[in-house]
Order: C-alpha cells, then structure tokens, then sequence
C-alpha cells in the first residue's frame, strides 16, 4: 500500500474566501470517490489549529499499489479536479510512502 500525502495553503484575502476555496477543494477531491481503481481511501482534513506554520487542508489517501498511484496522477478525473481548482493554492507539500 502507498499513503500519499499532500497538504496545501490556498488563496483567500479574508477567512469566508479561504473557507470557500476550502470547500471547493473539499468537494473536488471528495467527487474521486469511488471513480479510480486502485484508491482505497479519500479523507479531506481542514486546520483547526490556526497556528502560523500549519497549512491550511490536507489530503491523506491510499493506494493498493506505486502503480495505482501513478495511474492516479494521470486518470482523467484527477486531472478534471486539478484543473478545476486551477491557482488556488499559494503553496503544496506531499509525502508519498510505501507501508509494509
């Protein structure tokens, strides 16, 4: 199994526009339910703890397999959600990693 971690900041001049893009975001990733072989689980999680160094929405998921995950990167619904959420992030981090 792969976990693939990806954690971002996204755009908002005041809290309701960021909390906006957070749901927008939420809503995309949330749509890949179910639609791509291979992902396993889906889970969406929003900062709660306001700190200066915390991003702002995580996305934690599954992979059966390094093969689902690329696969993922290139399957048609995923590239569906990143366009639609086009230049929203001001910054991305991801972590991908292999469990035994």
């Amino acid at each position: 199994m792969i976990k693939h971690i990806v954690m971002w900041n996204l755009r908002g001049d005041t809290a309701a526009e960021r909390s906006d893009n957070i749901a927008r975001l939420r809503r995309e990733f949330e749509s890949l339910r179910g639609r791509i072989d291979g992902l396993l689980h889906l889970e969406i999680g929003v900062d709660s703890s306001r700190i200066d160094y915390a991003c702002d929405v995580l996305l934690y998921s599954e992979f059966a397999s390094q093969a689902a995950l690329d696969a993922y990167a290139v399957h048609p619904e995923h590239l569906r959600v990143k366009q639609a959420l086009g230049d929203m992030r001001t910054s991305r981090h991801q972590v991908d990693y292999a469990v035994p």
